[in-house]
């Protein structure tokens, strides 16, 4: 039976959809596209005038990844990412949190503070360790984590 998914957040890119999820596939490894949909060819097929740029091009891909379904939309340059939103990646050991910074922050991605980061898409992300909230309760770790970047589990 498929998992019935209520809430599915919606990426606006700027025309590359399509190599924003083929980067996210390559980071995640159990990434799927589910499903790709496209704007119509003609005004006579449902295509407004304000979408001319975008004819017979891709709309939407809906893909899966770490079984979190994401919709991505090919838009426009109306809008952009920002840090009031971000995805959590809880990491099991410290591989796991080195081998999302170093994807995540290829290729013109940003390092913030405290486990933040921006990918080159400037879709924020906070990799952290599974149990951040019991490390937080040790004496001296709030402080740790508020002045690392990535998070080195072993200084906690």
């Amino acid at each position: 039976m498929a998992t019935l998914h209520k809430i599915i957040p919606n990426l606006w890119f700027d025309g590359n959809a399509q190599e924003a999820v083929d980067f996210y596939l390559s980071v995640f490894k159990d990434g799927k596209i589910i499903n790709t949909s496209y704007y119509p060819k003609t005004e006579a097929d449902g295509l407004a005038d304000f979408q001319k740029d975008f004819a017979g091009q891709i709309l939407t891909i809906e893909f899966e990844i770490l079984e979190m379904r994401f919709i991505t939309i090919n838009a426009g340059p109306h809008f952009k990412f920002n840090e009031s939103v971000s995805f959590m990646i809880p990491s099991k050991n410290q591989n796991e949190i080195d081998y999302y910074w170093e994807k995540l922050t290829a290729n013109g991605g940003e390092e913030s503070v405290c486990g933040w980061l921006k990918d080159k898409y400037g879709l924020s992300w906070q990799i952290c360790p599974e149990n951040w909230e019991e490390l937080t309760k040790k004496p001296g770790a709030f402080k740790k984590m508020m002045g690392m970047k990535k998070f080195i589990i072993a200084n906690l």
